[in-house]
C-alpha cells in the first residue's frame, strides 16, 4: 500500500525531564499510515520514554504531537486510545488463571459489548493469522500464543497506530515469522507500526524507515534496508561494536557440574515440573539451554543454584561435591555462580547503592566481610573494580541500582559473578533487552571465562545468543532436556523445532 501524503502522527521537539536528567531532548519523528518505522536505541536512550509519551503514560515538558496534522493532547492512555493508538509491551499483562477472551475482555471499554467477542477473535484471527482459542487458560499456552493475545485485543480497538515494544524477544523462529507477515499484512492495510526491536536482522528485514535515538536525541534516520547491521549498531551506540571473539583453541577439562536424573514437582499450578532432567559440563565449555519462556527454564535455573534443593544430594554435583541439599550460599563456596533473569529485585536491589548490591553475591569473602561486619572500602573498590572491567555507565560515583539503564545493570550483575573467577557459572537469559554494545561485552566475557577453564551454562531465548556463543546447545520443553547437540553442526530450524516440542526429547548428556 502507498504511504499515505500526510504523516499519521507527527512529533516535534518532543522533551521530557525527570528532574536533572532528560529522558527525550528535542526528539522529533513521524510515522505514516502503512508504514512500519523502527525506533532504535542502546539502552537508556529514551526510547520507552518517548512511546510511553505517544501512549499517554507520560506527558511531555515541551514538544507538539500532531494526529493527522492537527495538535493533540494525550493525558492518559484512553485518550490515544480514542485517537486509534494502540501498544503492544515487551512483558505480557495478562492473568494466567483466566482464559484468552476473558483477557482480551477486561482490556476493553466498559461499554463494549462482548456477546460475540468469541466471534470477533475469530474474525481477527482468520484475517491476520492471529488464530486463538478464546476458551483457553492463558497458563496453558505457549509464549507465541501469549503474544497473540496482546496483538488481537489492541487490533479489536481497531488502532490506526500500533506500537511494539521488542515484539520477538520469547518468540521461536517460527513464531517471529508469523508475527512479521501479521505485520506486513497489517502495513498493507493501513496501519502505521512503531517498531522497537535490538535485532538488527529482523529490523533490516521488516522496517521502511529507522529512527535512532542516543542519549535521549535523534542521531539519524535511515532506510535500514540499505544500511548494513554493523552501522546501524555503531549508530546506536556512536562507535564500532567490537566484534564477539571466539575462544582460542582449547582442550575442555574436567567435569564441573553434573544434573544426576534431576526431577522435581512444580511449585504451583503455572510451575512446571522437572521431568529426569540429566547434564554434564566440562570446564572450558559453554552449554546453551534454549526454549520458549515457560517450559521449565525458571525451574532449572533454581534447581542448579539451590534456590529449590533437590530429591537428592547427588541430582546435583558441582566440582565432584554432591550438593543437591546445599543452598545457593554453600554452593557459592564451593566455586559456582548464579545469574538469575530478573535484575531488579533478584540479581539486584533497587534502592542500594551499587557497592552495596556488590556485595550481596560475594559476602563470604574476607575482603568484603569479615566477622559479619562489612567492610564498605572494599565493597566501593569491588564495585568500581566491575563498573570499569565491564563499562557500566552511571550518572553518579554509587548510585542506587534501580537507577541504571537494563543493560548497564545487566553488565553489572554479570560482571560482579564473573569477577570472582567462579569454577561454574549458570546466566538465565544474559542479554534479555540489553543493545548490541552491552550485549557484545556480556557474550565476549562468557566466552573468555569458559576459555579460562569455567564451566558455563546460559540459559536463553535468543537463538542468535546461543549459536554465537554457546559450544553444544540443549532444548528445555515442558521441564525436559534435549540431548545436547554441537552448535557447529545444528541449525536454527532444528532448534527451533525442538522449541515447539518437535523432534522428540532424549535426556541430556
Amino acid at each position: 500500500m502507498a504511504l499515505a501524503e500526510h504523516p499519521l502522527v507527527q512529533l516535534s521537539g518532543i522533551v521530557k525531564r525527570f528532574g536533572a536528567l532528560v529522558a527525550n531532548d528535542n526528539i522529533s519523528l513521524d510515522v505514516r499510515a502503512g508504514e512500519i518505522h523502527a525506533l532504535l536505541g542502546e539502552n537508556g536512550a529514551g526510547k520507552s520514554t518517548l512511546v510511553k509519551i505517544l501512549d499517554g503514560l507520560l506527558q511531555p515538558n515541551e514538544g507538539e504531537i500532531r494526529w493527522n496534522g492537527t495538535p493533540v493532547t494525550l493525558n492518559s492512555p484512553e485518550d490515544a486510545a480514542r485517537l486509534g493508538i494502540g501498544m503492544v509491551f515487551q512483558h505480557f499483562s495478562l492473568f494466567e488463571q483466566m482464559t484468552v477472551a476473558e483477557n482480551i475482555a477486561v482490556s476493553l471499554p466498559s461499554d463494549t459489548p462482548l456477546t460475540d467477542l468469541n466471534q470477533r477473535i475469530a474474525d481477527i484471527g482468520q484475517r491476520y493469522g492471529l488464530a486463538l482459542e478464546p476458551s483457553r487458560p492463558v497458563w496453558s499456552l505457549s509464549a507465541g500464543e501469549k503474544q497473540r493475545i496482546e496483538i488481537v485485543r489492541a487490533l479489536l480497538k481497531a488502532p490506526k497506530l500500533l506500537i511494539l515494544d521488542e515484539p520477538t524477544s520469547v518468540l521461536t523462529p517460527q513464531e517471529a515469522e508469523t508475527l512479521f507477515e501479521t505485520l506486513e499484512t497489517l502495513a498493507k492495510s493501513g496501519c502505521g507500526l512503531l517498531y522497537i526491536s535490538h535485532r538488527l536482522d529482523e529490523v533490516k528485514r521488516l522496517c521502511d524507515r529507522a529512527t535512532i535515538l542516543r542519549a535521549g536525541k535523534v542521531v539519524a534516520t535511515c532506510d535500514p534496508k540499505l544500511e548494513t547491521v554493523a552501522r546501524l549498531a555503531s549508530m546506536m551506540v556512536g562507535s564500532d561494536i567490537a566484534e564477539v571473539r571466539p575462544a582460542a583453541a582449547h582442550q575442555n577439562g574436567d567435569v564441573r557440574l553434573v544434573l544426576n536424573d534431576l526431577s522435581l514437582d512444580a511449585e504451583d499450578d503455572h510451575g512446571v515440573a522437572l521431568d529426569h532432567v540429566s547434564l554434564t559440563v566440562r570446564g572450558g565449555e559453554i552449554i546453551g539451554i534454549a526454549g520458549v519462556a515457560g517450559n521449565g527454564q525458571s525451574e532449572l535455573f533454581a534447581a542448579m543454584s539451590g534456590e529449590r534443593l533437590a530429591q537428592q544430594t547427588n541430582h546435583v554435583v558441582i566440582d565432584r561435591t554432591p550438593c543437591g541439599f546445599s543452598d545457593i550460599e554453600a554452593r557459592r563456596r564451593i566455586g559456582a555462580a548464579f545469574v538469575p533473569e530478573e535484575r531488579l529485585g533478584h540479581a539486584a536491589a533497587p534502592r542500594l547503592a551499587l557497592s552495596e548490591n556488590a556485595i550481596l553475591s560475594r559476602r563470604s569473602e574476607d575482603a568484603i566481610v569479615t566477622n559479619g561486619l562489612i567492610n564498605p572500602q572494599g565493597a566501593r573498590a569491588l564495585a568500581a573494580k566491575i563498573i570499569k572491567n565491564f563499562d557500566v555507565r552511571k550518572g553518579r560515583v554509587d548510585p542506587p541500582a534501580g537507577t541504571l539503564s537494563g543493560g548497564n545493570l545487566q553488565k553489572f550483575v554479570v560482571g560482579r559473578e564473573i569477577l570472582r573467577e567462579p569454577g561454574v557459572l549458570i546466566v538465565n537469559q544474559p542479554t534479555w533487552g540489553v543493545d548490541p554494545g552491552a550485549a557484545a561485552t556480556i557474550r565476549q566475557a562468557l566466552i573468555d571465562l569458559a576459555a579460562r577453564g569455567s564451566a558455563v551454562v546460559i540459559i536463553s531465548q535468543d537463538l542468535d545468543e546461543i549459536f554465537a556463543i554457546a559450544d553444544r546447545i540443549a532444548v528445555i520443553h515442558s521441564g525436559q532436556l534435549s540431548e545436547c547437540l554441537s552448535a557447529r553442526d545444528t541449525s536454527r530450524e532444528a532448534i527451533g523445532l525442538l522449541m515447539t516440542g518437535g523432534g522428540g526429547h532424549a535426556h541430556a548428556a
